[in-house]
């Protein structure tokens, strides 16, 4: 391996990995002298205003130095060596471009329908748990951003907003991510609660039902976790949210927030009972994608949780053309996990998918600069996206397909 190469790799891995995060980002690595060069996509410089931001790595170092450590660690960490955080990134590299020249880009549109909604562009915001640990206006600033850019917002069971509160801030409702109760009860009220509210589109989360070894957040969270008293509880070495506003007025008692026994016949029961669209996230194989069809799911949204759940070492982008390959156009197939470039969506819809969801970008532009800086945050998407699809010669997000991408260094 040549002297460059190297560089080059150490380069890539200090840009994916949390551990130097918790120590200060990237950007901090640079400034203490360590390397005399930036890595690519890293700013050195910490932005003062959502205007500087070029990228959205750049709000990266901004969040760290205003988030709180404890919930800065959980946010940057993956499971166990963090590899598929790593993976969910490192796959783009292996997936290249085949654009198409002299075609007419002056009109380039981005719009797409999602059951039965146009939005802007197909870039979703991420159904990401506890957003006012990172901003006092947490949801709500997601929601008013997620407003202004057009985009479609998913909200966590594990809201710290309500969802009557964010559907009002958005202006229509959510897409809702559900963590299915141990009690049937519990599930029931959601989703009922959660119909009320108008909410059509329903997503179950199935790739976390046995926990996670969040290794990295354990290593780099402070440890005096005292001052954490005034908005948690403490229980052993966990902290759990003392109340969480979806699970207001339920009767929680005994009941487990993800129950591991969860079956294709819990999913029969929650299809049975919910009348709107029924999605699930963490789908990431052919054979699963199969039995959705087989149990009349409305929708697949490949994930692994950020690289949050299982050390798969899968990146999304990669599980994303079997999934679409078995579903073959029957019903509609979302992404996230790594998202970062605008060319990176542009590569998910070239393999199939319908949408593309963002999560920690998402949650630096909110750490940072609250609404301001998620709103910048899907400007810059949106914008490279627009990018891409013009210099690559599709003219709609429909007319981007396998054709424009080329994978030499997969094994299908």
């Amino acid at each position: 391996m040549s002297r460059r190469t190297a560089r080059r790799d150490f380069l890539k891995f200090l840009a994916a990995s949390p551990y130097v995060a918790s120590l200060g980002g990237v950007a901090a690595f640079f400034r203490e002298g360590a390397i005399a060069q930036s890595a690519p996509g890293q700013a050195v410089d910490i932005i003062t205003n959502p205007a500087e931001a070029l990228n959205v790595f750049d709000f990266e170092e901004a969040a760290h130095r205003k988030v709180q450590p404890a919930h800065w660690a959980f946010t940057a960490s993956g499971v166990d060596d963090d590899g598929t955080l790593r993976a969910n990134r490192e796959a783009f590299e292996h997936i290249e471009l085949r654009p198409r020249r002299l075609r007419d880009a002056t009109k380039v549109d981005l719009r797409v329908d999602l059951f039965g909604t146009t939005y802007s562009s197909p870039i979703f915001t991420c159904p990401t748990g506890g957003q006012r640990s990172l901003h006092p206006d947490g949801e709500l600033a997601v929601a008013r951003a997620a407003k202004t850019r057009g985009a479609p917002q998913f909200l966590s069971t594990s809201t710290s907003t309500a969802v009557e509160e964010v559907n009002e801030a958005l202006g229509r409702p959510v897409w809702y991510q559900l963590y299915a109760p141990s009690a049937w009860d519990a599930c029931e009220k959601i989703l009922q609660r959660v119909e009320a509210s108008g909410c059509t589109v329903v997503a179950l989360t199935v790739d976390a039902t046995t926990g996670r070894h969040s290794e990295t957040y354990l290593r780099n969270r402070p440890k005096d976790l005292h001052p954490c008293a005034t908005c948690h509880t403490m229980n052993g070495p966990e902290i759990s949210v003392n109340e969480r506003p979806m699970y207001r007025g339920i009767d929680m008692t005994g009941v487990q927030v993800v129950t591991a026994s969860m079956d294709w016949a819990y999913v029969d029961r929650i299809r049975k009972f919910w009348k709107g669209k029924f999605m699930i996230k963490g789908i990431d194989t052919r054979e699963d994608a199969a039995l959705c069809l087989e149990h009349g799911i409305d929708g697949i949204l490949v994930s692994n949780h950020g690289g949050r759940a299982t050390e798969t070492l899968r990146a999304t982008v990669e599980a994303l053309p079997e999934v679409v390959a078995e579903v073959n156009g029957r019903i509609p197939v979302f992404v996230d996990g790594g998202f970062r470039r605008g060319t990176d969506v542009f590569k998910a819809l070239a393999l199939g998918a319908k949408a593309v969801g963002v999560g920690r970008p998402m949650l630096w532009g909110l750490g940072s600069f609250g609404q301001a800086g998620v709103d910048r945050v899907l400007e810059i998407l949106q914008g490279e996206l627009k990018l891409a699809l013009g210099n690559c010669g599709t003219r709609t997000v429909a007319d981007i397909t396998r054709a424009y991408v080329v994978t030499p260094d997969w094994k299908s």
